[in-house]
Parts: structure tokens; C-alpha cells; sequence
């Protein structure tokens, strides 16, 4: 319990550290958010005292009051779940970031789940077997890793997508179909959604998998040499026995470096998410950089860390859960 509690401190810190940032982002970067909101208003007309100071409001950008006051306000207004107002969208940043961050998340769990399972599938396979030509699936593993998210996924776009100039069997655009299906509970949307992941996720997996299959193989190889793992096989034990009590052991590291993982995923998938115009979090934080939406960009770089942090305390949790030596240094 200590273990979790000093990294839980650890991740409240890095929370504070990303918010504090996240706060002076838009107030140390060349520009005036309130200027260029202003401008924009009067290009539909006269924007007099009032309106300037209504757009202040809505930004939480009040030149005229000091910036610890601004900074203070700024985390009553987090605590109490209010992330500001969204003008190019016109609508609360909260709301907004509610409705696209369940894409991502399931395109992120989903994706992950399947590169660390293939991944330390295909890794064990390799270690179990090396020498063999089995091996020939670790370089090919690690050229699509070497490969940039968004270059892979326009690659795969131009072979494999309706958009591209070869193959075209899958959907290549969008989360679903805009034109034929009606979102809801209903079959269409649901197989609509699934086969429109489909690309998007193949690209974070390709680009993932080589670092798992890495880190197994390699814990996998140490594993074998161990007393426990020969002992195992002087007694006659079947193979697949013992290889399951090698892989059991050799996944402990791999899970302490599952944090890193995550962090590396995330800020791909979110290059992913442009390519695909998936309409996830990452698409709507590239939408928002264009059209200046300094509010939207802060809550969505708000949600990404926390998100991240989250699922890395996740993970350091399952860790100290199944390594009883991480209990007792504690």
C-alpha cells in the first residue's frame, strides 16, 4: 500500500505540473487569445467595451487582473470540472471533450490490449524458438516501428483504404459513416464504428508491436537460463509448461515498462487520429490548434495528461499487484 500511495504522490505532482503549464501555455506564447477573439467578433461588427469584456469572461483571460488571481481561478474553475467555453465550437470544453474522448479511449484500449497480447505472443515465440525462422518476424516487427504513426498510417491508407488508390476494402475516413448510418444503439452504427476503427487501429498496433515482442523476447531469454526454468525441464515437464513458467516471470518487467508504452501510444495515436480525421481527441486538438480555440487546446491537453497519468498509476498498481518483491521494498 506505501508503494502506491508514494506513486499516487509522484502522479498528483506531475497532475499539478501539467496543469500549471497547461495555465501559462497560452499566456507566454507570442499573441493575445482575447486579441485575436476580438477580431474575429468584429468582422461581424462593432466589438465594444462590453463584448471585450465578455470574450475575457468566456476565455478566463483578463488582462486586467493579476495572473496568480487568473491561476487561482483557473483551478477552482478544474475543481469544479469547468474547463472554460469553447468559442469555435460554441459550447462548453468539458462537454465537448465528454464527446470525444470515449474514441479514443476505446481505440486506445483496444489497440494497446492487442499489441501487448500479439506482442508477447509473438515475442515468446521468438525466444522459445530462436535460430529458427521464426526470427524473421522480429525485424519485420521493428521496421514498422522504426516507421513515424502518421507516415505508416498513410501508407496504409493509400493500400488499404476506400480513399487511397489501391486495394480500397476498408473505410478510411472518419469514425463512421456520416452520409448512411444515424449514430444510436442501432446494428448499422455499431458494425459502422467497428469497421472504421479498423485502419486506425491496425496503424497503432503495427507501429507498437515491435517494442513488446522486443521486451518479451528479451526478458523470455534471460528467463530460460534460470534454475527454476532448468530444473523445470530436467524433470520432464511438457513444454508448454515450461515456457508458461518462464513467460509468468518474464512478463513482470514488461508490465514496469507497460508505462512507457502508454505514453508513446498516446502521443501517436493522436498523429493517427489526423490522418484518419478520427474523431477522437487528437483530431479535435489538431482542429483547435487551427482555428486558435486556445481554450479547447488547453482542456484537451488537460484531459491527454491526465489520462496518461492515469492509466501509468493503473499499470505501477497491477504491477505492485502481482510482484510480491515490489510489496516488500515498499
Amino acid at each position: 500500500m506505501r508503494a502506491i500511495i508514494r506513486k499516487l504522490g509522484v502522479y498528483l505532482l506531475a497532475a499539478w505540473v501539467a496543469v500549471t503549464v497547461s495555465f501559462l501555455l497560452p499566456r507566454v506564447v507570442p499573441g493575445n487569445p482575447v486579441a485575436g477573439a476580438v477580431a474575429r467578433a468584429s468582422q461581424s461588427g462593432n466589438c465594444n467595451e462590453q463584448c471585450v469584456l465578455a470574450i475575457e469572461e468566456q476565455l478566463g483571460y483578463n488582462v486586467h487582473t493579476p495572473v496568480w488571481d487568473q491561476y487561482v481561478q483557473y483551478l477552482g474553475n478544474l475543481a469544479h470540472g469547468d474547463l472554460g467555453h469553447s468559442w469555435s465550437e460554441n459550447a462548453p470544453v468539458g462537454s465537448l471533450i465528454l464527446s470525444f474522448l470515449p474514441w479514443t479511449l476505446v481505440l486506445l484500449g483496444l489497440a494497446t490490449t492487442l499489441s501487448f497480447l500479439a506482442g508477447s505472443a509473438i515475442g515468446t515465440l521468438v525466444a522459445w524458438r530462436r535460430g529458427s525462422s521464426v526470427e524473421l518476424l522480429l525485424p519485420v516487427a521493428t521496421f514498422f516501428q522504426s516507421l513515424p504513426y502518421f507516415f505508416l498510417g498513410l501508407v496504409i491508407v493509400l493500400i488499404f483504404g476506400q480513399t487511397g488508390t489501391m486495394l480500397r476494402w476498408v473505410p478510411s475516413l472518419f469514425g463512421y459513416d456520416i452520409f448512411a448510418v444515424t449514430p444510436g444503439p442501432n446494428l448499422p452504427y455499431i458494425q459502422s464504428v467497428l469497421s472504421h476503427a479498423i485502419l486506425p487501429a491496425a496503424t497503432v498496433v503495427l507501429a507498437s508491436l515491435g517494442g513488446f515482442i522486443l521486451a518479451i523476447r528479451n526478458q523470455v531469454i534471460t528467463t530460460m537460463d534460470e534454475d527454476f526454468v532448468l530444473v523445470a525441464q530436467a524433470k520432464g515437464l511438457r513444454t508448454r509448461t515450461v515456457v508458461w513458467y518462464a513467460v509468468r516471470n518474464a512478463l513482470l518487467p514488461v508490465v514496469a515498462n507497460f508505462t512507457i508504452a502508454i505514453s508513446l501510444v498516446v502521443g501517436g495515436q493522436i498523429l493517427v487520429e489526423i490522418v484518419f480525421n478520427y474523431p477522437g481527441i487528437g483530431f479535435h486538438l489538431f482542429d483547435a490548434l487551427g482555428k486558435l480555440d486556445y481554450t479547447l487546446v488547453q482542456g484537451i491537453f488537460v484531459v491527454i495528461t491526465l489520462v496518461v497519468l492515469a492509466a501509468n498509476l493503473l499499470a505501477d498498481v497491477v504491477y505492485v499487484a502481482i510482484d510480491p518483491r515490489a510489496r516488500q521494498a515498499a
